[in-house]
């Protein structure tokens, strides 16, 4: 029967069909006329629906129109009409088939989407639960996808447009999805409705159907037939490989087909025939080099001529290799997502080639900075440590002993997403070393915890550059339309060099969902970087660095063309070292021992340092051999050399132009020098060094006193990477610093066993950010002395990332207060929203009221609340999810007593008269404490 509020919301149907006869663009006009005219009449809720071709009397009269298109220009036209408010936009889809496309959907305004025959085909295949299967995942992963931009809520998703066009002429974007970045045009309604067609004919006529605009699409999908479980025939839809490599012929290619690892696992002898092979030398790298290149264009650089700059050179007049590899780089791929086998053996290839591996985010074992004996270089020391969102195991040790230290920003398993590691994964080792639980799942969310801005990140940049001042500080950025204005701020804030990924690749623990559109080829990044800081006069203070999908020597020398000085390279090595490509690395089951923590598959690698080690040397031999056909003497004449690229195909209607507009004046690649700020050199802290260190060497007590102001930032942070840098010892003689004033961010950032800052007065945002066994004790001045849990003595994210080491506190901090807390000790007064965010670790205790959120993602550590009004609990300020309170009455008398201890060690340390005061009625007042503990998670 009808709805009870029909009547209240009336629904109007609009179906989103193409008579044949007809032509596209004029079915998107009468569409949005018609939607504007049902607005206008009263309609409440308009329903899009391409549904009328399952009924099979008009299978073959009409085509399906996409439903990205009439989507998109229905809410835009009725925008422009002035009554998009009046009424809500409803979808049923049978293209929408994955989570991009019904993100699609809901991102140009559509408020409801039905895949309908997704649904049926899920009901069709027998499964019991397909259906609500198929619509628990799209929940889960339109979350997902949500989270990525810092948005909880479906209202602010709809309608905001948070995508990137790639191949789409202006016309259609104007029409369709106005407002959306599209720095490469493409196909325009002709081609579009031409694609249509096919597709349609093709579908009717029980053919296959080719490769077009939306690749993946299967057949039986367009056809838009009904599949019901009681009409539908029983066989299984075909896989055409949109995720893994298939062997028919109509399906999705792939960079990294089987023949093509193969031909590369020849080169480096890492193949398991290879042994049987009589190839000459240099034979099987040709065979590999011939089979990247493939028969139709599949990336933008296909697309691409690289013209000679002069006469060939004779090759002896090159470069030599030992001026090309240290541009290449192991790209980051954390012990975690590989294995410790996989991990040791790129770095120890790497570092003995004479290039750079990167640790990815997740730590590194200690264990790596001691060399074997007496001045052996050290070959499991990853010259390049990251720093990520979540700052797993980092401390100043990890941080001291880098070359380079790199910022992901919005850069994990894939472009634009986090870092990720399914609980599998994190074994009692991996746990260890990142400072969380085994059998945990590991996210670090793009960085909404400590860059909120761009003088965030120069913060974080200032922090990295003075507890290593040695390390060159870089930022990797995903390629995405816009990226060359962050690439322009990331300059200005005092980076060295910056990082430009693309779309393709990944580290070995993306799942699925998070392979396809995320991020945008590096070519469209790379330039558009290349060009703005071009632009801004900035290029030459900086390294571009590009990655993702590198392979052969032309790859680098079009990223070079484009402006890239440096090359990474993830896939690439771990197809060297033996990966098949089996496309299971988030599973935990890789057949080779690369992608898995399992001892019984890890026992199954077989990659060596000489693997990669022969891979990059065959790889700088064609890229010598290349450069000398091109009259090119070396690299770095490349670099920026966008006039000997020329666009000699156009594919799908791809216009490259924008790539390759003439640059601006000034130097097109990195002039060779760091960096700096202007005022680097006038950090008061810089004076305590020779002689804190002086006393260490000594053995005798160190104190300091000094006054200090807001400009005064990471006070302490220098000391603590020296003493890191020359070795941490527990039981040191303590060396003291008593502060007074308003101290800048990030104080007492890193600080190290012995160090103990005091300060009285005030501290800015991020104190104690990676803390690693320092301690640091803040008191109030005047009447924040003497009413300490009314007054806010601390900023924002404090002791983000801390790993040990304590924080006493009288008075009241901000927001976010221990958030990715591994391990330190610390009590404060009162917080703000989010207390405890992602804590893995250690000890809080609150001792007075709190914000929202208490406790989200905390799977780690304890806290203490002291909820004087009750309103913690009655109002529910902690995260349901993940905490389980427990008032202290309830507790065992053993289970109190550390409190109790805790709070007199505060007053001791900071003469809280909060904390006196509780002390003082401990009977009564202690029966107002909640202890938090994490709640087991599947």
């Amino acid at each position: 029967g009808e709805h009870p509020l029909a009547e209240e919301m009336p629904l109007a149907v609009l179906d989103a069909v193409l008579h044949p006869s007809g032509s596209l663009l004029r079915a998107l006009d009468d569409l949005c006329a018609r939607a504007i005219e049902l607005v206008r009449g009263g309609a409440a809720i308009l329903l899009l629906s391409d549904r009328l071709v399952a009924q099979p009397e008009m299978r073959t009269e009409f085509i399906p129109l996409p439903m990205a298109l009439a989507t998109g220009s229905v809410h835009n036209a009725l925008v422009q009409a002035g009554v998009r408010t009046h009424a809500g936009l409803a979808v049923e889809a049978g293209d929408c088939r994955d989570l991009h496309h019904a993100a699609v959907l809901f991102g140009y305004g559509a408020g409801v989407v039905c895949p309908w025959l997704a649904l049926e085909t899920a009901r069709s295949m027998g499964a019991e639960l397909g259906e609500s299967n198929l619509l628990h995942s799209f929940d889960l992963g339109l979350t997902k996808i949500m989270s990525k931009m810092g948005i909880s809520v479906i209202d602010s998703y709809r309608g905001a447009h948070l995508f990137d066009a790639i191949g789409l002429d202006n016309e259609v974007i104007e029409r369709c999805f106005p407002g959306t970045p599209s720095p490469v045009a493409g196909a325009g309604f002709a081609e579009l409705e031409a694609a249509l067609r096919e597709r349609w004919h093709c579908a009717h006529e029980g053919e296959a159907q080719p490769a077009l605009v939306n690749a993946g699409t299967q057949p039986e999908q367009m056809a838009g037939g009904e599949l019901s479980a009681a009409s539908a025939p029983q066989r299984a839809l075909p896989d055409y490989g949109w995720v893994r490599f298939r062997k028919d012929g109509r399906a999705e290619p792939h960079g990294w087909q089987p023949q093509t690892v193969r031909a590369l696992q020849l080169v480096t002898g890492v193949a398991r025939s290879s042994a049987s092979v009589a190839l000459e030398p240099g034979q099987a790298w040709t065979q590999f080099a011939g089979r990247t290149l493939e028969a139709k264009p599949t990336l933008l650089r296909d697309l691409l001529e690289i013209q000679a700059a002069a006469p060939a050179l004779p090759i002896e007049e090159v470069e030599p290799a030992s001026g090309i590899v240290p541009r290449f780089i192991a790209s980051a791929m954390s012990l975690g997502s590989l294995s410790p086998e996989a991990h040791q053996t790129i770095t120890t290839a790497m570092n003995q080639l004479g290039a750079r591996s990167n640790t990815g985010e997740g730590g590194e074992d200690p264990a790596a900075y001691r060399a074997e004996r007496p001045g052996a270089p050290l070959l499991l020391n990853n010259k390049i440590k990251q720093v990520a969102s979540g700052r797993f195991g980092v401390t100043a040790e990890y941080l001291a002993h880098a070359e380079e230290i790199e910022i992901k920003i919005a850069q994990g398993s894939k472009p634009g997403e986090g870092g990720q590691l399914p609980s599998h994964k994190v074994t009692e080792l991996i746990a260890k070393l990142r400072h969380a639980q085994p059998g945990i799942a590991l996210i670090s969310p793009p960085p909404h915890h400590d860059i909120y801005s761009i003088e965030d990140l120069a913060q974080l940049i200032f922090d990295l550059k003075r507890v290593n001042p040695r390390a060159a500080i870089g930022v990797k950025l995903v390629s995405e339309c816009g990226v060359g204005t962050v690439a322009a701020g990331v300059a200005k804030a005092y980076a060295d060099y910056i990082v430009i990924a693309g779309h393709a690749g990944g580290t070995g623990a993306s799942p699925l969902s998070s392979i396809k559109h995320t991020g945008n080829p590096w070519e469209i990044g790379l330039a558009e970087a290349q060009q703005v800081l071009l632009q801004n006069g900035l290029r030459g203070r900086v390294r571009l660095r590009c990655d993702g999908g590198l392979r052969t020597a032309r790859d680098i020398l079009v990223a070079a063309l484009l402006g890239a000085d440096e090359y990474a390279f993830g896939t690439s090595v771990l197809v060297a070292l033996g990966c098949d490509m089996a496309r299971q690395c988030h599973l935990n089951t890789c057949p080779t021992g690369i992608a898995t923590q399992r001892p019984e598959l890890r026992a199954k690698f077989r990659g060596k340092p000489e693997h990669v080690i022969r891979y990059f040397e065959e790889l700088t031999w064609e890229l010598r051999m290349l450069l000398a056909s091109l009259g090119l003497p070396s690299l770095e004449a490349a670099i920026g050399r966008t006039d000997l690229l020329r666009q000699v195909s156009h594919a799908g209607g791809l216009d490259l132009s924008a790539l390759l507009a003439p640059a601006a004046a000034g130097p097109a690649c990195w002039q060779g020098k760091r960096n700096l700020r202007p005022d680097d050199h006038e950090a008061i802290d810089d004076a305590w060094l020779e002689p804190a260190l002086a006393a260490r060497a000594a053995g005798a007590p160190f104190s300091l006193s000094a006054t200090v102001a807001n400009q005064h930032r990471a006070l302490g942070a220098r000391l603590a990477g020296e003493l890191a840098w020359h070795g941490v010892h527990e039981e040191a003689t303590p060396l003291q610093f008593h502060l007074t004033g308003v101290a800048g961010q990030s104080f007492g950032a890193f600080a190290v066993p012995g160090m103990q800052l005091v300060l009285e007065g005030l501290a800015n945002d991020f104190v104690g950010k990676g803390l690693c066994g320092g301690e640091i004790i803040l008191r109030g001045q005047g009447r924040a002395a003497r009413e300490s849990e009314l007054h806010v003595i601390l900023g924002n994210v404090a002791l983000y990332g801390a790993t040990s080491g304590s924080l006493f506190a009288a008075g009241r901090a901000g927001e976010r207060f221990a958030v990715r807390n591994s391990g330190a000790l610390a009590v404060v007064e009162g917080v703000g929203d989010h207390g405890c965010e992602y804590m893995t670790g250690g000890l809080v205790a609150v001792l007075g009221s709190t914000g929202q959120n208490f406790g989200a993602g905390m799977t780690g550590g304890l806290a203490w609340v002291f909820d004087e009004d009750e309103s913690f609990l009655s109002q529910t300020r902690y995260h349901t999810g993940f905490l389980i309170p427990e008032p202290l009455p309830r507790l065992e008398p053993a289970a109190r007593e550390p409190l109790h201890k805790l709070l007199l060690r505060h007053v001791e340390k900071t003469g809280s008269t909060r904390a006196r005061w509780i002390l003082s009625e401990w009977p009564r007042l202690s029966a107002r404490f909640i202890r938090l503990t994490p709640r087991p998670q599947a």
